[in-house]
Formats: structure tokens, C-alpha cells, sequence
């Protein structure tokens, strides 16, 4: 495998089926010859670990015997490739496009500055009736983490993703490194990726809250890691002040619990954003406020 020129890394925990219908899904890429895959059973109970194991050999299995988070699963993962580019997908998705890889290999040699390209995703139980899309390639700000692909010098130049993140926001954690270290993110319209997920169920789910304050904390966390610190106040208070207007005002007392646990979780955060901050000049924020948004969600239509 020291060869090879792609790695697909996922991580899952207790999705044994969701995971079992990616495999089958991109199970031509495998078999390729320059293709090792590897997965991170964070802590699974549902059997996934022996699942793959007994009907995926030639997989890389590694196991956290406790679950230790998303961040913490990724960063092992990538700190064992040794192939050119990583691929990262969530273990609920799937390429739609037939040869991501001569794309993707075309377009780091067209840009030997770009350290990560973020695919075009879509968010559905089913895919797209449609899959054509205008855009062109384009510099962002960051990336989605569950479709893209890393350069590994570029990863290798910078700090691993922040595991007491634990879930949300080591993606922006990235960026920030990658742009203080002269690396481009691009938007790679031309591989589509299918992200099996209902967005708007996710509300119901019994890990709303739990969900809500790991994102605001996150956000919080990165403010205080990277933004120059005169502006941190007023993104602090509008930030809290959105999140009550838009949904504590409404009767979205879980929300409110979010936000009350997120400020705890920020205060005990201290030494380690002290220890871990990176921030940008005046001059770098602003140039980096300049760059295209993130291109989380597509939908057919989109131009």
C-alpha cells in the first residue's frame, strides 16, 4: 500500500448498515490497485467491527475500544495514510460521480497550491433525478467534512483537527491553519457525492440539543482560536443573541439549554485555547473574509 495513490478513510460508529451501503456503493473504487481504505470503528456495539473484518479484508480496520469522537477518529485515520491524497467520507455517503479520481487528480495538478478540494454534496435519503451542474471550481473559505479530499503534504503542514472539539468545527479548524500556511481549499463541483441524510428530520432527533451546543461551542472556540481579539466580543454577543431571537424567543427551550451548557463548555476550554490559539492579523482576516462561502448544501437547479 506505500504506493498508493489514494486512500478513502471513514469513520463510523454503531451504522453497520449505512456503512454496508457505502462499501457497496464505491466497492469499484476499492478494487482498484492504487486505492487502500481505511475505517475507524469508534466504539461500535452493533458487530460493525467483525462485519468488516469477515467481508472486507483487504480494509484497514482500527478500532477505539471506547468511542472517542468523530475529530479524534479522523485524526488517526489521516495520521496513517500514506498514500498522495486522503479521501474522506462519512460512512452515510457515497460518490455519485463514476471516476472521482481522474477528476480529482486533474485538478490538484492544475493547482499545486490547493491543499483540499470539498465536493459538491448532496443532502438526500435518495439521489438527485438530476446530477448536472454549471459551476465552476471555485476558492472557499473551508470545506464539508463528510466529502473531501486532502492533499497530505497539506495536511502534514499543519496541527491535527482539535479532538476536544469532539464533534463540529475542525473543519474551519483547518482552514484557518491551511490559509495562515499559504494552502487554497477549492470547491470540485465535477465529483458529486450523495450525503444520505434527512436535514430536516435532524431537529426531532433526541441529540438536537446535544448537537446545538457542540456547534456553538465550536464557533466560539474558533473565534477566540484564530479571530484578531478586538472583534470577538461583538461575535460572541451576536451570536447569542441570534440563537435566542431566532429560536429561545419561540418556545425552543432545548436551544436554551445549548446555549447555557455551550458557555460552560467555553469557559473550561480556557488553557486549551491559550495553548492551541493561531490568530490572524487584521490584514489575514479580512483577506480571508474575502473568499467565496463555504458550499455546504446542493440541490439540482443550483447555479
Amino acid at each position: 500500500m506505500q504506493n498508493s495513490s489514494f486512500s478513502i478513510l471513514i469513520t463510523t460508529k454503531n451504522r453497520k448498515e449505512d456503512l454496508i451501503f457505502t462499501l457497496g456503493k464505491i466497492q469499484y473504487l476499492l478494487d482498484k490497485e492504487n486505492v487502500n481504505c481505511i475505517i475507524c470503528d469508534d466504539g461500535s456495539t452493533d458487530g460493525t467491527a467483525s462485519y468488516i473484518q469477515d467481508n472486507f479484508p483487504k480494509i484497514q480496520l482500527i478500532t477505539n475500544s471506547e468511542s472517542k469522537g468523530l475529530i479524534y477518529s479522523r485524526n488517526r485515520l489521516l495520521n496513517l495514510v500514506t498514500s498522495e491524497f486522503a479521501i474522506s467520507i462519512d460512512d452515510d455517503a457515497h460518490f455519485i460521480t463514476q471516476n472521482p479520481f481522474e477528476i480529482i487528480l486533474k485538478a490538484f495538478d492544475e493547482n499545486p497550491k490547493t491543499g483540499l478540494f470539498s465536493f459538491r454534496i448532496f443532502w438526500g435519503l435518495q439521489e438527485p433525478e438530476t446530477y448536472h451542474s454549471d459551476k465552476n471550481s471555485y476558492r472557499m473559505k473551508s470545506f464539508v467534512g463528510c466529502g473531501h479530499v486532502w492533499r497530505m503534504s497539506a495536511w502534514r503542514d499543519i496541527p491535527d483537527y482539535p479532538a476536544w472539539f469532539v464533534f463540529y468545527g475542525e473543519e474551519d479548524f483547518a482552514s484557518y491553519q491551511l490559509f495562515k500556511k499559504k494552502w487554497e481549499i477549492y470547491y470540485l463541483p465535477d465529483v458529486l457525492v450523495n450525503h444520505r441524510v434527512d436535514v430536516k428530520s435532524r431537529k426531532k432527533n433526541a441529540d438536537y440539543s446535544l448537537r446545538l451546543q457542540r456547534s456553538l461551542r465550536a464557533g466560539w472556540y474558533l473565534y477566540f482560536l484564530f479571530y484578531p481579539i478586538k472583534l470577538i466580543p461583538k461575535k460572541i454577543a451576536y451570536s447569542i443573541w441570534i440563537q435566542l431571537k431566532l429560536k429561545v424567543f419561540k418556545g425552543d427551550f432545548k436551544a436554551l439549554k445549548a446555549i447555557l451548557l455551550a458557555i460552560l463548555n467555553l469557559f473550561f476550554s480556557i488553557p486549551k485555547i491559550i495553548k492551541n490559539k493561531n490568530r490572524l492579523s487584521i490584514q489575514e482576516f479580512n483577506a480571508y473574509q474575502k473568499l467565496e462561502e463555504t458550499k455546504i448544501y446542493w440541490k439540482p437547479g443550483d447555479k
